[in-house]
């Protein structure tokens, strides 16, 4: 057992240090990669890479028969800061860089647990395409589709969706040192979030990041540049979460 966990662990070790490589390890990713760090300063170029190289992952797969923007979500930031960004990949620019609410049971300031079942009041971390918006308990909302078998597949049943909410506000972090959370969905200021969802809806893909081991190994979206043996040795390990 000792020795499966080990391996375990360095197989994540060796996935996370090839995934945030420096620009140069893959063709298609760092191009994208570094426009995204350029137009998106104040976010973690690892991070970025990461989504990068989901995205490109996902645009091999054929999940999505194209798609024009990208939203990043880092998850590790703590709920006062900005740690939404989207882009539009066509034009190569940054449209947003917001706050975002996490789940009420994922954490308090800081986001710590996340999950995939329903009731968990949880967020969830992975790759998600967007569908269409409609009119719920919560306004204008923008249903999410999970991507990640086993990390956010169930997105669509739990009723995990993009909205506006009043507890998401600068003001509110600065008088709670933390914003509202809300029951696993990612929540945006009301002021912005029709604009944020009417860019984002049918077809873009959001990336929910956070250093979960488990994740990071197991991932299908960072795995399309890694020897089939490999992929199957890190799915044959299931290592804990991070």
């Amino acid at each position: 057992m000792r020795r499966c966990l080990s391996h375990g662990l360095a197989t994540f070790l060796a996935l996370l240090t090839t995934a945030l490589a420096a620009p140069g390890a893959h063709a298609a990713q760092p191009v994208l990669a570094d426009r995204l760090a350029a137009e998106a300063p104040r976010a973690n170029p690892k991070v970025l890479a990461l989504a990068a190289r989901a995205a490109e992952c996902a645009r091999k797969q054929g999940v999505l028969d194209g798609f024009r923007h990208l939203a990043v979500i880092d998850y590790s930031l703590p709920s006062t800061q900005p740690r939404l960004w989207v882009f539009d990949l066509e034009r190569g620019r940054l449209m947003f860089q917001e706050l975002v609410a996490h789940g009420r049971n994922t954490g308090d300031a800081k986001a710590e647990r996340f999950s995939n079942v329903e009731g968990s009041h949880m967020s969830s971390i992975g790759l998600f395409k967007t569908l269409e918006p409609y009119y719920g308990s919560n306004g204008y909302s923008l249903r999410l589709s999970g991507l990640d078998p086993g990390f956010n597949d169930n997105a669509l049943a739990r009723a995990i969706v993009m909205h506006g909410a009043p507890y998401v506000s600068a003001a509110i972090a600065e008088r709670l040192g933390r914003l509202g959370r809300s029951w696993g969905c990612p929540a945006l200021r009301p002021e912005i979030a029709r604009t944020v969802i009417d860019t984002l809806k049918g077809g873009a893909l959001l990336f929910a990041y956070y250093p979960d081991r488990k994740w990071l190994t197991e991932s299908p979206y960072f795995q399309c540049d890694v020897p089939p043996g490999r992929v199957a040795a890190a799915s044959s390990q299931r290592p804990d979460s991070g």
